[in-house]
């Protein structure tokens, strides 16, 4: 049996005991509520028997018992009725008793909580009483409600930790593999360089050493942000408009004519504090996001609008679209719609833009067939 499957294991005897221990407090519980229910039905049948002592009385009965059965009963509620008149009660409030509308209403309260007992204080003459549970039963009797509540926040609780703990060890497993890759790629990169620098002194094209360059450079902006996850990133003020062009011009360059690009934005600067190799991961798999989306055929529409306060940047295709139910979703880690794929370009993408920039990222609109649009409103320095 492997570690994964004995943790398993563990935690469903643990749940089992645990359910197993609440039903039991539960039955208890109930058990001891109807017991102290049956004890004070008995205890109402002596407080009938010594009504009828008392009203049968003569100048040779013994009273002393009967009062003294009925003078005990200081918590359960009682009143007897010959028909429409009260004949006693006990505990119960004279404002409700004078009240014919509150003595009606109290009459039924008592009512449901117990059957009524019937009786027969002298031949064919009937009264009735009516009583209530104490204020003990009725503290049992939610006592349950209150001991299962307490346990769903304890469960709410440990699961919140749970889900808390396991997202902080898979943030730190994906850092430690993101600086690990960043450092793996820095040695090959380092001789690659040295290559190119030979290759420079060589008899051969020099469009292709120049293109070699390009990749080179476009391995160490990868390399520089693999090594910036996990870290708190530098924030600089720098142009939106000039660092989102730049990402977006150099994807444009690199995918297939099939895919009609458009770029939209201010003529004047924009400035606002970013990292710019963080900034262009954003762009890069949000515009990677859409292409994907269009099957590599369609319309990729960039616009940058501003108002006093936010730039925000629209990412529009022309792709399958999302259904609303996934507008959040779609931003959890390993949600993804493709066949091939971790789920991590849009996870990573939040991150960026909330954690790190203090901006807001999220699905501006979509319909199934026509498009997606995607919104990241970051703010702008004030002048």
């Amino acid at each position: 049996m492997s570690f994964s499957e004995r943790t398993n294991t563990t935690r469903w005897i643990i749940i089992s005991v645990c359910f197993i221990i609440i039903s039991l407090i539960l039955w208890n519980t109930y058990t001891f509520f109807q017991i102290f229910k049956n004890e004070e039905r008995l205890k109402m049948n002596l407080f009938v028997n010594a009504q009828i002592t008392l009203v049968n009385a003569d100048e040779y009965t013994d009273l002393d018992l009967p009062l003294q059965i009925i003078n005990n009963n200081t918590s359960i509620p009682g009143v007897i009725m010959l028909y429409d008149k009260v004949v006693s009660a006990k505990n119960v409030s004279d404002d409700i008793l004078n009240d014919k509308k509150k003595r009606k209403t109290l009459l039924n309260r008592l009512k449901n909580e117990n059957e009524p007992i019937t009786f027969e204080y002298a031949p064919g003459k009937y009264q009735t009483l009516y009583y209530g549970n104490s204020e003990l039963l009725n503290k049992l009797k939610y006592y349950p409600i209150a001991l299962l509540l307490i346990i769903f926040l304890c469960v709410a609780l440990i699961y919140n930790f749970y889900k808390s703990t396991k997202m902080a060890t898979q943030n730190k497993l994906w850092a430690g593999m993101a600086k690990e890759t960043a450092h793996q790629i820095g040695t090959p990169l380092s001789s690659l360089i040295g290559w190119v620098e030979i290759l420079k002194t060589e008899e051969i094209d020099q469009s292709i050493s120049v293109e070699i360059e390009k990749d080179i450079e476009r391995l160490q902006t990868i390399t520089d942000r693999f090594s910036k996850i996990g870290s708190i990133p530098v924030l600089e003020l720098h142009d939106i408009v000039k660092e989102t062009q730049n990402a977006y011009e150099y994807l444009q360059s690199r995918f297939s004519k099939q895919v009609a690009f458009s770029f939209k934005a201010p003529d004047s600067p924009v400035l606002v504090m970013i990292n710019p190799t963080l900034h262009s991961w954003t762009i890069e798999n949000l515009v990677k996001n859409a292409i994907d989306a269009m099957k590599g055929k369609g319309t990729l529409d960039l616009q940058i609008e501003q108002d006093l306060h936010h730039v925000k940047i629209n990412v529009k295709d022309s792709g399958t679209g999302i259904s609303k139910k996934q507008f959040k979703t779609i931003f959890e880690t390993g949600f993804t719609t493709k066949k091939r794929g971790w789920g991590l370009g849009l996870s990573l993408t939040k991150r960026i833009v909330e954690d790190y920039h203090n901006g807001k990222i999220k699905v501006l609109h979509s319909e199934i067939g026509k498009g997606t649009t995607f919104q990241i409103s970051l703010n702008k320095k004030v002048q």
